[in-house]
C-alpha cells in the first residue's frame, strides 16, 4: 500500500529528548517500510526515516529556539500539503488529534486517525459527534470509555523495536521513575515509596513550564530532603536503556486515565518490571507475576518492591517482544488499513469478534 503518516509537530520524529507521540510514528513508519509498504511521512525536517521525508517545517516546535511561534499555523501548513498529495496514497494515517477533520471531510473512508492523548475534555464528544465518519484507532480500550459512540475501528497497542533497548540481564539495586514532572504523573508518590522501602530512587524526567510551580514547591523540597532520590534531570533515547536496565523496577505511580504510558514497554525491553498503579491503561499492559504488579496504594506498591525478585528479567524481555515490537504494531495497522474499503460485515462476520483485537491482545 502507499501509505502516508502524519505527524505532530511538537518534536522530531523521533524526538531528540522526552516525546511519546513522534516517537511512535518513527517506530511504525519503520516498521511499515521493513513490511514492504511505501510510505511517505510528513514531518519535521530533522526526522529520521526509512521512508520519504516531505518536511513541513524546519524543526519541530519545542526545541526550536525561535522566540515567536505558531504551532497552529505549523499543522495547518502540514494539512494544506497532505490534502494537496492526498491522490497519492491509498491510506492518510494522522496522528494529529482531530485538527484535520473539517479539511478532509470528503476524504474520511481513506483516512485513519489514532489518538493519543486523554479523551474525557468537554468539548470532545460534540465534536467527535460532528465528524462520525472518521475510521478512529485507540491506543488502549480504556482511553474509548469516554467516547463509546465515536467511530472506533481497533484498539492497536504501541511497539517499539526490540533492537533499541539492551537487555539486562541484573539491575543495579535503585528504582525508577522516568518521563514528566507532573501531579497527574505522581513523582512525589515514587519518593515516598523510596523512603518506605530504603532504596534508591532515580528520576529522570522533564519539567514542563506548566510544571515548573509543582517541581519548585512539592517535588524539588522532597528530593532535597531525602538523601535516597536522585533528581537526572532529562534524558534521551540513548541513555535509556542503562537508566531503565539498571534498575529494579520502574515505579509508574500515576493518578490519571493513562492512554498508554509508553515508558511501561520501554522498562520491559531492558528486562525491568514495572509497579504500576491501577488507572487507564495499567492493566492491559502489566501482566501481574509476569511482567510486574498493579497496585491500589502505598502499602502495596512497597510490598510490590519486595517481590520484584520473583519475577524473571528475561521473562520480561520476552512479553515484550511478544506483545509489543514495532512489527508486531505495524503488522496490525495493516490489518486496519485493508479493511478500510471493505463492505461492512455481516451479522455471522460480527458475531465472530475483531480480530484486530485478538492480534493486538
Amino acid at each position: 500500500m502507499k501509505i502516508a503518516q502524519v505527524a505532530p509537530l511538537y518534536e522530531a520524529v523521533p524526538p531528540r529528548l522526552y516525546g511519546g507521540t513522534e516517537r511512535v510514528v518513527a517506530h511504525l513508519t519503520d516498521a511499515l517500510v521493513s513490511l514492504g509498504h511505501e510510505v511517505t511521512l510528513f514531518a519535521s525536517g530533522e526526522a529520521q526515516t526509512r521512508a520519504m521525508l516531505v518536511a513541513v517545517r524546519d524543526q519541530a516546535i519545542r526545541l526550536d529556539p525561535a522566540p515567536l511561534k505558531s504551532d497552529v499555523a505549523a499543522h495547518l501548513a502540514q494539512l494544506a500539503e497532505v490534502r494537496r498529495r492526498a491522490d497519492e496514497f491509498d491510506v492518510i494515517h494522522f496522528h494529529t488529534d482531530l485538527l484535520h477533520f473539517p479539511m478532509f471531510a470528503d476524504l474520511a473512508e481513506k483516512t485513519v486517525t489514532t489518538l493519543h492523548g486523554r479523551l474525557d475534555l468537554k468539548d470532545l464528544p460534540e465534536a467527535y459527534r460532528r465528524w462520525p465518519a472518521f475510521p478512529l484507532v485507540s491506543i488502549s480500550d480504556d482511553q474509548r470509555k469516554p467516547l463509546p459512540f465515536a467511530n472506533w475501528i481497533g484498539t492497536v497497542h504501541h511497539g517499539f523495536p526490540p533492537e533499541h533497548y539492551t537487555f539486562h540481564v541484573r539491575s543495579e539495586g535503585y528504582l525508577a521513575f522516568l518521563g514528566r514532572i507532573s501531579q497527574e504523573k505522581r513523582p512525589d508518590r515514587a519518593i515516598q515509596i523510596a523512603q518506605r522501602t530504603g532504596k534508591r530512587l532515580k528520576i529522570a524526567a522533564k519539567v514542563d513550564a506548566a510544571d515548573r510551580a509543582y517541581f519548585n514547591e512539592v517535588i524539588e523540597p522532597m528530593i532535597r530532603s531525602e538523601p535516597l532520590v536522585e533528581f537526572v534531570g532529562e534524558i534521551n533515547d540513548a541513555q535509556k536503556s542503562a537508566f531503565l536496565g539498571g534498575a529494579d523496577a520502574l515505579l509508574f505511580p500515576i493518578d490519571w486515565p493513562e492512554p498508554f504510558g509508553l515508558v511501561m514497554i520501554e522498562a520491559m525491553a531492558c528486562g525491568t518490571p514495572v509497579i504500576a498503579w491501577n488507572c487507564g491503561s495499567v492493566p492491559e499492559v502489566v501482566e501481574p507475576g509476569l511482567t510486574g504488579f498493579i497496585v491500589e496504594s502505598l502499602e502495596e506498591a512497597v510490598e510490590a518492591v519486595d517481590r520484584v525478585g520473583e519475577l524473571r528479567r528475561s521473562g520480561v524481555r520476552t512479553r515484550f517482544e511478544t506483545r509489543f515490537s514495532a512489527l508486531a504494531m505495524a503488522h496490525r495497522y495493516a490489518a486496519l488499513y485493508a479493511g478500510l474499503r471493505q463492505p461492512e460485515p455481516g451479522p455471522v462476520a460480527k458475531a465472530a469478534g475483531s480480530s484486530v483485537k485478538a492480534v493486538a491482545a
